[in-house]
């Protein structure tokens, strides 16, 4: 609980075995969260008995996807605020702080690994923050700094207004999350945060092929997202199917 508003965090695992019980456990001995959803998608075998140990939800999305799974999460999620986290341990859950007190002003905020403390390689680095830029040029947003950083904060409200936008099941659903609030005009901060080496091994990042192609859909998406509601009305928004 934050100043009488209740709290949920979502995590969504696939390869965390070896991290979520421990993430779980940090999430809930910050004392400010009221409900812990983990959202299995397809996770590897033992994860759920890893998960039951704790006191969080655990909720099947057998669709697979990034996207897919943190909607599923969104949906189950009954807080005031939404927090939406990886339970790999590249974040900490202490930052948690950080955005419940942003979030008294700002109806989204967003995390910054390229801002705080992080293990991030330095070219991926750049590219999110070339990516953010970009974004908040042709939205004319305050500033941003990266795009692909899954710890986010909401207001319940805001995504209940950004809900019926979403497109994206893959990745690509945490730029369209800032893509959506930059273009619905509502209010965020970016903060930034601690971004550590993960537990285990990730589907993406060890591979420069897999997260360099990802970058390129990233700008591309940024792009015709743009392209897409310029053409339209500016005071209605519409979103691409891509």
């Amino acid at each position: 609980m934050w100043h009488n508003k209740s709290v949920s965090v979502v995590l969504a695992t696939y390869r965390e075995k070896g991290s979520i019980r421990q993430v779980i456990e940090s999430f809930l001995a910050t004392g400010l969260v009221d409900e812990l959803v983990v959202v299995s998608n397809n996770a590897e075998a033992g994860t759920e008995e890893e998960v039951k140990k704790t006191s969080a939800r655990l909720v099947q999305e057998t669709r697979q996807g990034y996207g897919f799974a943190f909607r599923r999460g969104i949906g189950e999620a009954k807080g005031d605020y939404i927090v939406l986290c990886e339970p790999d341990n590249t974040f900490v859950a202490k930052d948690i702080e950080q955005f419940l007190a942003k979030a008294e002003n700002f109806q989204v905020v967003l995390g910054s690994r390229t801002r705080g403390t992080t293990v991030m390689n330095p070219l991926r680095s750049f590219g999110n923050v070339v990516a953010a830029k970009t974004i908040q040029m042709l939205f004319s947003t305050n500033a941003l700094s990266d795009v692909g950083c899954t710890y986010k904060l909401f207001h319940t409200e805001a995504l209940q207004k950004l809900a019926p936008y979403f497109t994206r099941v893959d990745p690509l659903f945490a730029t369209e999350l800032v893509l959506l609030a930059a273009a619905c005009r509502i209010p965020f901060a970016e903060i930034p945060i601690t971004f550590q080496q993960r537990v285990g091994t990730s589907a993406i990042t060890p591979h420069w092929r897999k997260w360099f192609g990802l970058g390129i859909q990233v700008f591309l998406y940024i792009w015709l997202f743009w392209f897409k509601n310029k053409i339209h009305d500016s005071h209605k928004l519409s979103m691409p199917n891509l």
